[in-house]
Formats: C-alpha cells, sequence, structure tokens
C-alpha cells in the first residue's frame, strides 16, 4: 500500500490552531496600535492645552517616533531572526507597553524640571515659562516615544514570522490581512476608550485624566503576553497542532512539481540566513523598500492627524459623541481590509479553474494595483467637505482600507520570495523604509499646516489649514500607484531568491 503523502494527511480531520495563533497576532496587533493612539486622541483636549504644544511641536513628537521606528525595524528583523519568534515577541511587546505606560510620567517630569507643582500650574503659564513647557516637556514625550517605537518595531516582523511559521503560501496573505486588521480595530476601540478613560480620571481627580489613559491601555501588553507564553510553539512542536494541520502548513514543501534537486536547494536556502549586506544586492529588497517608502506614511498620517484634522475643520473635539463617531466609522470601512489578503487567493483559485497556472507574486501584485486606485479619491476629500463633514471620514477610510490590503500583500511578498530565515530582516528593511516615510509626512505635516494657518496660505480655493490638508491629501491619494510602477519595474515578475552562501 502507498504511503500517505502530507498533502493526503492534511484532508483528513485536522486542529485549526494556526488561527488561534493568527488571533493573538491580531490582538497584539490591535494593542499596537491602541498605544500608538492614545497621543493622538489626547494631545489635542488635554495635552496641548497643559504643555502649551504648537502643531509642529506635535509633528515633531511624531516625526522623531517614526524616525527612530525606522531604525529600529532595521534591527528588530535581525533581533527576531535571531532570538526567535518566541523570546522576540515577548521582548517587542514588553519594551512597547513600558514605553506606553512611562508617557503617564511626562507630565510629572516636566512639573520637575521646571519647578512647577501641579497641571493647573503647567495650564496658566504664560510668555517664556509656557515656552520652556512646551519645549521640556516635547523632549519627555520624545523619550517615552523612542521606547515605544523600539519595542513596536518588533511586531510586524516578528508576525509576518510567525505567519511563514503557521500558514502555507496560499492563505498567508488572509492571515496577514486577518491579524493586521488588528491595527484597524485599535484605532476603532481607542476612540471609545481613550478620551472617555481620560476624562473619566479627570473628573475624580486623578492627573488631568490623559495620564492614566497611557497607563489603563499600556498595561494591556502585559497581559498578552502571559497567553503568548502559554500557547507559543513552532508547529512542529506544538501540543495543539495534529500530523493533519501539520500537513497543511507544510504543503509547500511537497510541491509535485519539484525534483529532488530543487527541494534540497530549496531546503538548504530556507536554513541559510542571508548576511545583512547582502540583501541589499536583490532587486526583491528594493522593491519592497520603496513599496513601503511611499505608502507607509500615508497611514501614520490618517493614523497620527485625523482627530486633529476633525478638530481644527470641523471644530470637533474627538472625546465629544460625534467625533468619537467619526474615528469609529473611519476605521470600521478599514475593516474591509480583511477580504483585500483573500484577493490573490480568489485570483489564484479561478485561474486554477482555467486550467491556468498563476504565481502568488503575479496574483499579489494584481490585487495590489486594483488597491492602488483606490486612495486616488483623497484627492477629492477636502472639496467635498464643504458639502459634508462625513465625506473626508468615508474617503479616509476607503483609503485606510486600501492600504492595509496593500500592506497584507506586500507582507506576503516577502515569504513568497525569500527564506523563512531573512524574512524578519526583510520585514524590518521595509519597516524602516516605511517609517522614513511617516518621518517626513509627519514632520512635514505639522510645519505646513503652523505655517498655512499664520499666513493664511491658499490652495485649490481654500485657505489656511485646510489648504494644507488639501496638500497632504493629494499627496497620499498617488502614493500608491507610484509604488507599484516602482515595484513592477524592479521585480516584473515571480523570482525565488536561492542563496548559497
Amino acid at each position: 500500500m502507498a504511503a500517505t503523502t502530507p498533502l493526503q494527511a492534511a484532508n483528513a480531520r485536522m486542529t485549526n490552531f494556526r488561527w488561534t495563533i493568527c488571533i493573538l497576532l491580531f490582538l497584539a496587533t490591535t494593542v499596537n496600535y491602541m498605544d500608538r493612539q492614545v497621543l493622538s486622541l489626547t494631545w489635542k483636549e488635554f495635552i496641548s492645552p497643559e504643555f502649551h504644544w504648537t502643531d509642529n511641536d506635535y509633528g515633531t513628537i511624531t516625526a522623531i517616533f517614526s524616525i527612530v521606528y525606522a531604525v529600529a525595524n532595521l534591527l528588530a528583523g535581525r533581533f527576531i531572526d535571531w532570538m526567535g519568534t518566541k523570546k522576540g515577541y515577548l521582548w517587542a511587546i514588553g519594551v512597547w507597553s513600558a514605553g506606553a505606560c512611562l508617557h503617564a510620567a511626562c507630565g510629572w517630569a516636566t512639573e520637575h524640571a521646571v519647578n512647577l507643582h501641579d497641571a493647573h500650574e503647567l495650564l496658566n503659564a504664560t510668555g517664556d515659562v509656557a515656552l520652556m513647557i512646551a519645549t521640556v516637556s516635547v523632549y519627555f514625550f520624545i523619550a517615552a516615544r523612542t521606547i515605544l517605537a523600539l519595542g513596536e518595531a518588533g511586531n510586524f516582523p516578528a508576525a509576518i514570522k510567525v505567519t511563514a511559521e503557521y500558514f502555507p503560501k496560499r492563505d498567508r496573505a488572509y492571515a496577514t490581512a486577518i491579524f493586521n486588521a488588528g491595527s484597524a480595530v485599535g484605532a476603532l476601540i481607542a476612540p471609545f476608550s481613550i478620551g472617555p478613560l481620560a476624562k473619566y480620571f479627570q473628573s475624580i481627580g486623578v492627573g488631568n485624566g490623559w495620564e492614566m489613559a497611557f497607563i489603563v491601555i499600556g498595561a494591556l501588553g502585559f497581559v498578552w503576553m502571559g497567553f503568548w507564553v502559554f500557547l507559543y510553539k513552532k508547529p512542529a512542536n506544538s501540543p495543539f497542532v495534529n500530523q493533519a494541520e501539520l500537513a497543511y502548513i507544510e504543503q509547500d514543501n511537497d510541491t509535485p512539481d519539484e525534483t529532488p534537486k530543487q527541494k534540497a536547494v530549496e531546503e538548504d536556502s530556507e536554513e541559510r540566513s542571508i548576511p545583512f549586506l547582502q540583501v541589499f544586492k536583490y532587486p526583491q529588497t528594493w522593491a519592497v523598500f520603496f513599496g513601503k517608502f511611499l505608502t507607509d506614511g500615508v497611514w501614520w498620517f490618517f493614523l497620527f492627524w485625523t482627530p486633529a484634522y476633525i478638530s481644527d475643520v470641523f471644530k470637533l473635539s474627538t472625546s465629544s459623541g460625534e467625533g468619537m463617531w467619526m474615528i469609529f466609522v473611519l476605521y470600521a470601512i478599514t475593516m474591509l481590509s480583511i477580504y483585500g489578503g483573500k484577493l490573490p487567493a480568489i485570483f489564484i483559485d479561478s485561474a486554477a479553474r482555467r486550467g491556468v497556472k498563476v504565481d502568488p507574486y503575479a496574483a499579489r501584485m494584481k490585487a495590489m494595483f486594483i488597491f492602488a486606485l483606490f486612495p486616488l479619491l483623497a484627492l477629492a476629500a477636502q472639496p467635498l467637505s464643504a458639502y459634508s463633514q462625513w465625506w473626508p471620514i468615508i474617503i479616509i477610510g476607503i483609503a485606510g482600507a486600501a492600504h492595509q490590503s496593500w500592506s497584507a500583500n506586500i507582507y506576503s511578498v516577502v515569504g513568497d520570495m525569500f527564506p523563512k530565515s531573512t524574512i524578519a530582516t526583510i520585514i524590518g528593511i521595509g519597516g524602516m523604509a516605511g517609517g522614513i516615510g511617516s518621518f517626513l509626512i509627519n514632520k512635514g505635516s505639522g510645519m505646513l499646516f503652523d505655517y498655512a494657518e499664520q499666513v493664511q496660505m491658499s490652495f485649490m480655493s481654500f485657505t489656511g489649514k485646510p489648504a494644507g490638508y488639501f496638500i497632504v491629501f493629494c499627496i497620499c491619494g498617488v502614493a500608491y500607484l507610484v509604488g507599484w510602477i516602482i515595484m513592477k519595474l524592479l521585480v516584473p515578475r515571480y523570482k525565488k531568491i536561492e542563496y548559497k552562501g
């Protein structure tokens, strides 16, 4: 009797523990983005009056976070590959949770540095004292954001590496889209939790309220660490994964069309980690670099500046009922991105029914081209605000969904073409590129908005800050199409890297 192949075993009743791991990745990403959102949802209403910040001050803080995140991504990917996913992920979320909680000490540190006694005295300061408070507090927040960035840089390299361990290639974009949706869910939950938390603690006299919002949200990461320690092992060693599920996970290792020599080369390349400087010799690396550099800043701009946009243009605080609902609707729309990760598999299955073989890279690039078209709607966001404040929110939500779909697929491209031993490194390089792009757009936006307000700058019939937002929306709208073209030029067709050392 012929032996049962791994793919035949996969057809037997199997466990589905890989989806439990996917849920853990989703929860980690949710906490990751909630920690980022605490500042953006509290600075205009709670923090800025206390510390006398301008848009440029806030832009500086978010920009420094972005550049530290960029550099840390470069190191985090290598760190995760070296440390392994279990320990590496624990270190990452432990550091960023500590950094999130440390934001709460910035007010206390500022009071002592400028020799004032409480938030009331900070709030009522004027002149040179107010300027000193703004400057000192910005430095303290930058320090806390730096620790947050160092830890958060490990999230995506670790999560993508886990996805490559627990899912076959055909399912990776979908699994990535699910855990990547945690960024939208985190932003979705944030307005209904962070603002009310700050208001509640402010009402009972615990600081100025915003401090406890950082502590409560930051502590969630420590809870997640307990689940990770208990549940995570590599599939082959996990007591929750049976043989049928393991065979399904490892189905790419049993490709009938490969010769034994090809399999041996592929297995060897999976074991050999490509030296760091060597990876920059491959056009695939630069495709990921530019795909992330041109587009990640768009998402981060929406994440960090949409609450300020609602406040500046529509005069609504994000802790008000309508303000909270606007943020909620925006990120509810981005949840459509879950289906974006499924689109390449649909293309592959559709072609297979016609007897045509489509490689994953071609399917992903086709899907990414479609996603690159939706952000073009951002060109109309500011003009349509004249008719309803909901139009820009809906359009930003659609652009956000397109970004998350794009992001899920670009992450999966890495898993398609690079050895597993190098995946986290390449994700780290992509994260670095995205961080640089985010630094430029966040710092540039803060400077632009202050300038636009001071000189009452005009652009396309808009004046002041609305004109500034219109300019940035235009940049965001075209970024994905430019990114797709560059990626296609660098890597026209699928080519797996086989590193022989």
